[in-house]
């Protein structure tokens, strides 16, 4: 989503440390621990980064938000590409995310939007008529910059941490197509399920069918995992996740195995009731928000799925002392499942200290490591 305006730091935060160079030493190339945890294989330490870690809490992105549109940001390969590095420069993260956006393959489909300062569709998407009007997406022709950031990046990754590439789950972006703006409970778009099933499901296919050419674009641009985000998976009851966001999903995922064999990761918010229901789903890694326990998680999930998550991002307000309870708490949940991948629970705020980014990147290296 588009950058708000960031807040000051909290009273008594300390300064942002500066960019550091990156390590070099053997225990930091990281490529084989985080893909390694997505597939459950041996890792030397947990493998850490941080959802949204490509964006607004960082003083070189605001520097560079102040210059650009957060359109431009996304739309202009080299610029997507400074972005998403920035916080591989700066800590000792092992993994990078691509900067982009869950609503930028929408408009390779011919979709009117524009942010303000969230997505807004200027026609929402309601009827039989204009589901069947919307193209299908070719990510080469409709989308080349996002493709071309991804090659820019790869040569640039610092450590050999590898690239996850992403796109938004397909009933979170019916979510927006639906109620043309964004909502805290989307209940235009939520009613549109139950008014329309036959509708819904159709506009579930073809999203569902145009995020597997996406990724999987992605994935041969260079992407080393994929991610899906279902942000707004949370507001459904499991029989109406499982008919509808679950079936799209699992459409996605489907043509996905057949086109790379790179890690696929599933993040539910707001997930708790629905851990059941994504147990078989073919994917490698179940992302989760801090409200589930990941030892419950991995015991309703079972032994063929490695788990992302879950610290909750207010935690990096707290004092050093606390912010290492918290994460110790994470990393011996984590424990539980066949990997784990430590990140929050949901992406970073944009009021949140450098240095306790720092601090919790080197915290996790150093208690999982012992």
């Amino acid at each position: 989503m588009s950058a708000p305006t960031q807040s000051a730091p909290p009273a008594g935060g300390t300064a942002p440390t500066a960019p550091q160079p990156p390590r070099t030493d053997a225990a930091a190339n990281t490529q084989s621990t985080f893909l390694a945890a997505c597939r459950g294989q041996p890792v030397s330490h947990t493998p850490i980064w941080v959802m949204r870690q490509a964006g607004r809490y960082l003083p070189e992105y605001r520097e560079l938000r102040a210059k650009v549109d957060f359109e431009s940001l996304t739309r202009k390969a080299e610029l997507a590409a400074e972005v998403t590095l920035q916080p591989l420069r700066r800590f000792d993260l092992d993994a990078a995310i691509l900067f982009s956006d869950i609503m930028t393959p929408l408009q390779g489909m011919g979709i009117d939007l524009h942010f303000d300062p969230g997505p807004v569709v200027r026609n929402p998407i309601r009827t039989d008529a204009q589901i069947d009007a919307l193209p299908a997406l070719r990510p080469a022709r409709d989308l080349p910059f996002v493709l071309d950031s991804i090659k820019l990046i790869r040569p640039e990754l610092p450590r050999g941490a590898p690239l996850i590439g992403f796109a938004g789950g397909p009933f979170t972006l019916l979510c927006y197509l639906v109620s043309g703006k964004p909502s805290k409970e989307f209940g235009v778009a939520r009613s549109f399920l139950y008014a329309q099933p036959e509708s819904a499901e159709r506009l579930l296919d073809h999203l569902g069918d145009a995020m597997a050419a996406y990724l999987g674009a992605q994935a041969a641009a260079g992407a080393q995992a994929l991610m899906m985000f279902e942000s707004w998976a949370g507001l459904l009851a499991p029989r109406e996740f499982n008919r509808f966001a679950l079936r799209a999903v699992r459409r996605t995922m489907a043509k996905l195995r057949e086109q790379t064999d790179v890690p696929l990761i599933y993040y539910v918010n707001q997930g708790s009731a629905l851990m059941q229901s994504v147990a078989d789903l073919d994917v490698d890694v179940i992302g989760v928000d801090w409200r589930s326990p990941l030892s419950e998680c991995a015991r309703i999930l079972g032994p063929n799925k490695s788990l992302q998550g879950n610290l909750d991002p207010a935690a990096l307000f707290a004092a050093p002392g606390e912010l290492k309870r918290s994460a110790e708490i994470v990393l011996q949940e984590g424990r539980a499942a066949r990997g784990h991948i430590f990140n929050l629970g949901h992406g970073i705020w944009p009021e949140t200290s450098p240095d306790a980014v720092a601090r919790l990147v080197d915290y996790v290296h150093e208690s999982s490591s012992r």
